[in-house]
């Protein structure tokens, strides 16, 4: 429960900053152009703060915190005084209302830039892209990458953590291989073609790295217990912190991983554990609860941590950097994202990438929860994801977004004359049906994600 109302909480405060600042993009630059603006409301539904500023216009925090909107005076919607027609939106330019529906993506962007620099700036920590596993038969192993070797670049892309090797993984769906440089352990480079003809992220949850076969470097797994779940098996069957498993029904374990599958296959079945507690031997019947996993077949599930040997010293890097350079990368890294989002728009279309991938807002509630959990850098690091997410997004050519109307505007700059009323009238419900599809589709991978 506790998770529940914590994932809720970040959720709303992540939206309400990316929300806050998107309606503000086309507030402060409706205002720059001579429109009045009539409200301005974060939320939808019943307000539950109001308050209105010199100029007469509402400020609205509303119910549901699922987007916001910017209402300006327009003839096209309400009855507007004579004296006040040049104040109206529909009464301005064409490059005026392109300017003002533009920026709210426009707003998202640099916010997104902003946060970067900010996180550059308080130092970012992270992990080298070491090669922890090679999967038997994959694509890496194919490629004779090894385990133990750092990834140092992908194609002329430079590889500094995990978050570059999947974007740059990401971004090269569809072609048919790319050269990974990698670095042993005496320093030494290999060149590997890592074979990407036919690959596809169609399975849901897949990381790209885990999808062509390479498992990142993690400390190991002891068999020592660190916590145990309360209201778990292993509560039950008498299991403390500290103990160390040595055998089950009679065999020796030799590591975590072969535990776990064992507990895996043995739902609802008593095993007979040894551990060791301090000086002596203990023999405990534990019966491992059944959980179903996502392809529906029921799994065993103890419910204990591993103790687990500290990170190599030389494994994690925290890197500081200075205004400029903050700003610099901040704006690198805030292009490569759009970049990326149109690159995975485009091969949702084309089918290289699943839509079992899409995530609605129960998916943004536990990543907002995660990343506020880890801390401030984690946080500046996702909103500034979904910020450029939720830009790209409102670019896209639907009539209801911000895309939508760009979109007629622009055919009215050409056409010296704006489209129909009929037709945008057609435009927005064919819009709004669309819009509704991909929120349920993306709901429902939500919900089969829990």
């Amino acid at each position: 429960m506790f998770d529940f109302f914590w994932n809720l909480g970040s959720f709303i405060l992540a939206l309400g900053i990316l929300v806050t600042v998107h309606e503000y993009g086309h507030f402060w630059v409706a205002r720059k152009a001579g429109v009045k603006v009539l409200r301005f409301s974060i939320g939808f539904g019943k307000p539950l703060i109001k308050w209105y500023d010199k100029q007469q216009t509402e400020y609205v925090i509303a119910a549901i915190p699922l987007g916001g909107y910017v209402k300006m005076l327009d003839e096209r919607v309400d009855e507007v005084p004579p004296e006040q027609r040049h104040l109206s939106f529909n009464a301005k330019s064409v490059k005026a209302r392109i300017a003002i529906v533009a920026a709210g993506p426009m707003a998202n962007f640099l916010f997104a830039i902003f946060a970067l620099a900010v996180m550059y700036m308080v130092g970012v920590q992270s992990l080298k892209p070491v090669v922890g596993e090679v999967t038997q038969g994959s694509r890496a192993a194919a490629a004779n990458i090894e385990p133990n070797q750092q990834i140092i670049k992908i194609g002329e892309d430079d590889i500094n953590t995990w978050q570059d090797a999947t974007f740059s993984l990401m971004s090269r769906l569809g072609e048919q291989s790319v050269v990974v440089t990698l670095r042993d352990q005496n320093y030494q480079k290999h060149v590997r073609t890592l074979n990407l003809d036919g690959w596809k992220l169609d399975q849901q949850d897949v990381p790209p790295l885990t999808s062509i076969g390479i498992v990142p470097f993690r400390p190991k797994a002891l068999l020592e217990v660190a916590m145990i779940s309360k209201g778990s098996a292993a509560e039950a069957a008498g299991l403390q912190v500290n103990d160390k498993i040595l055998a089950v029904n009679g065999e020796n374990i030799s590591s975590w991983t072969e535990l776990v599958s064992l507990i895996q296959q043995s739902p609802n079945k008593s095993l007979q554990f040894s551990v060791q507690r301090q000086d002596s031997i203990k023999e405990l019947s534990v019966t491992p609860q059944s959980r179903t996993n996502d392809a529906g077949v029921a799994q065993g599930f103890l419910g204990v941590s591993p103790v687990v040997e500290p990170w190599p010293e030389n494994y994690i890097e925290t890197r500081h950097y200075g205004p400029v350079d903050s700003i610099v990368l901040g704006i690198q890294e805030t292009w490569r994202l759009i970049t990326l989002s149109f690159d995975m728009i485009g091969n949702l279309i084309t089918g290289q990438v699943s839509v079992k991938n899409l995530s609605g807002p129960v998916g943004i509630a536990v990543g907002a929860g995660t990343s506020v959990s880890y801390g401030l850098v984690a946080f500046l690091s996702f909103l500034a994801l979904i910020s450029v997410n939720l830009g790209v997004f409102n670019l896209l050519p639907l009539p209801v977004l911000d895309g939508g109307h760009l979109m007629y505007y622009i055919i009215e700059l050409f056409r010296k004359k704006p489209v129909s009323e009929k037709t945008q009238e057609f435009g927005f419900k064919v819009g709004a049906l669309l819009l509704l599809f991909l929120t349920c589709f993306a709901l429902f991978n939500d919900v089969s994600r829990l």
